[in-house]
């Protein structure tokens, strides 16, 4: 018997593919920008994903370079929008 649910973003790889994914989906207001709000939401609220996870996919995003986070967390801007390997 299994007592706990999968977590398919517990990997911060897949969360961050996941934001990407969201991020590319989303008309940029000016210079790019995305409000963090737009991909957030979605991804704990639709997805049923935790806040560690959205934290972790955020960071790997930004450590490979597919997103840039604004240093006051409102925003992103997406580096890649070609294929992330």
């Amino acid at each position: 018997m299994k007592l706990t649910a999968e977590r398919p973003f517990a990997n911060p790889e897949a969360a961050a593919r996941k934001l990407v994914e969201l991020a590319s989906g989303i008309e940029p207001v000016q210079d790019g920008r995305i409000h963090i709000e737009k991909i957030n939401a979605p991804f704990l609220y639709t997805l049923k994903a935790a806040g560690e996870e959205f934290g972790a996919g955020i960071r790997y995003a930004v450590e490979r370079g597919w997103l840039e986070l604004h240093e006051s967390g409102t925003y992103v801007r997406l580096l890649s929008r070609g294929e992330i390997h």
